[in-house]
């Protein structure tokens, strides 16, 4: 039973520089168990000097360990032993991850945890898998681009993922050969010091990796405006993504990955096949993580032919959902993070509602959940084009259901003016779905499927508003080098 008492899990309540725990100073920051609401911690928020602090350590640390000039495979094997040690301490980090944050005991033990130490050995084969070129120059002279770590890299990860996102973006930039310091999301901020920790443990130079904790517009912000981070991968909504690559402009003109929000759509055809298969991807699509993902399909565009039946599965597994809580081993159905997302879900729902969108399930939260905020998987049909729960990121399980009869409506409908992180295409016709994914403006694109798979080889990032530079693939560990142009008269 992976179940435990939350009430008996040790937290790690502060930054950590150069390898040990540093309580801070200043404003407390608390945080509760979305599960309950209940009060779990405090975590320190960091002021400019503090980051300061952390930063400079990092450097120096970088430069005295001599980090980013080790061979490569060593480099490797360190990220390697920190890969096992993610694995044999599951349970530890599991619990420090499942107490704070939506992600349910069962789900981080069995698919967070090993995806973030895969992630970390995928990007331990990439140290001495890349690297520069000899340039075709005259026969008098040696032309070669050469790559270098950047020093410090600057990392904001979110609060929906906290380990598998804090290893998209430690992973590529470690394996690089830069520092990194990182900043969890406040409402998160514990497991992320457990993982910096048994990187310490596994080899890795004390300070070349760096936790800081507080609020973006203190901490984030100093974080991004620091003259000694030379780098910024950033992950969260388009709004914030805006303000760190103007910081960053103004600020070194520093080069910056950023991966945004997302209002993704599942275009489905007729021709789609089993309607009950298609349901439950769709269903997982826009309820995993309680919908609190950016890659989240939350609108629903089907041809008009199918849309009764399918919609009609979609309910009846709308109604099958049960919460939990996330320390619970049954738990499969995460809560909303805090009071203030679960407002913002409820709005649009009825400000929908009140427009004359028809509610088909949910639309409310579970009832006697001990102040935690589970809200139950809602369908909204007859929603307007313009409508907010159309055209708005909500990060919760909505999905939004808008029919079409001939292809080229369809694609129309699941085009949005802002967002292009993901989309589904569900179709039994190969030119049909290659048609659509030309199509679609989309960073990525699934079809007869809907959610990233193992494979770390395929990258993840968006077009227009969702975003800036890829995560995963071997074009994230290449983000993480600057490259170097010689050339040598003989």
């Amino acid at each position: 039973m992976l179940s435990f008492d939350p009430e008996k899990v040790p937290l790690p309540a502060g930054h950590l520089i150069g390898g040990k725990i540093h309580v801070g100073h200043g404003e407390r920051i608390s945080v509760n168990r979305p599960s309950d609401g209940q009060f779990l911690g405090d975590i320190p928020d960091a002021d400019a000097a503090l980051v300061d602090l952390a930063v400079t350590n990092a450097h120096q640390s970088w430069r005295e360990s001599g980090w980013g000039t080790r061979s490569p495979r060593e480099r490797a094997r360190v990220l390697r032993r920190w890969a096992d040690l993610i694995e044999a301490n599951a349970e530890s980090l599991g619990r420090l991850e499942a107490v704070s944050s939506t992600r349910p005991i069962y789900d981080v033990v069995n698919h967070e945890i090993p995806f973030t130490a895969e992630a970390i050995r995928f990007y331990a084969e990439c140290c001495d898998k890349y690297s520069g070129d000899v340039l075709p120059t005259r026969d008098s002279s040696l032309g070669m681009l050469v790559p270098e770590p950047y020093g410090v890299i600057g990392a904001i990860t979110p609060w929906n993922f906290p380990l598998s996102m804090a290893s998209w973006k430690l992973g590529p930039a470690l394996a690089a050969g830069n520092a990194v310091v990182l900043k969890p999301s406040e409402l998160t901020p514990f497991s992320s010091v457990m993982l910096a920790e048994l990187a310490i443990e596994a080899g890795l130079p004390a300070g070349v990796l760096n936790i800081v904790q507080g609020r973006g517009v203190s901490c984030g912000s100093a974080l991004v405006n620091h003259p000694l981070v030379r780098k910024v991968s950033f992950t969260g909504s388009t709004a914030t993504g805006a303000q760190i690559m103007s910081q960053a402009a103004l600020n070194g003109m520093k080069p910056v990955t950023l991966e945004l929000g997302g209002k993704s759509p599942q275009l489905v055809f007729d021709d789609a096949g089993d309607l009950e298969t298609v349901a439950a991807r769709i269903f997982r699509g826009f309820t995993a993580n309680g919908g609190q993902a950016c890659v989240a399909g939350t609108r629903l565009v089907v041809q008009s032919g199918i849309a009764e039946a399918l919609t009609g599965k979609l309910i009846e597994l709308c109604e099958s959902v049960e919460p939990g809580n996330t320390w619970q081993s049954a738990c499969r159905y995460a809560p909303i993070i805090d009071a203030r997302q679960a407002k913002k879900i409820q709005s649009i729902v009825q400000t929908a509602i009140d427009e004359g969108a028809q509610l088909l399930a949910g639309g409310e939260f579970f009832p006697d959940t001990q102040q935690g905020y589970f809200f139950k998987p809602t369908l909204l049909a007859g929603v307007g084009a313009d409508s907010a729960a159309v055209q708005e990121e909500i990060f919760g399980p909505v999905l939004t259901i808008q029919t079409f009869d001939s292809e080229e409506q369809g694609l129309a409908l699941a085009s949005h003016p802002l967002y292009g992180l993901a989309a589904g295409v569900h179709t039994l016709n190969i030119e049909r779905a290659m048609r659509a994914m030309r199509r679609l403006a989309a960073g990525t694109v699934w079809i007869n499927r809907y959610g990233r798979s193992g494979d770390f080889i395929i990258p993840t990032g968006g077009f227009n508003g969702s975003g800036i530079g890829k995560d995963l693939g071997r074009q994230a560990f290449e983000a993480c080098l600057r490259y170097k142009s010689v050339l040598i008269d003989f």
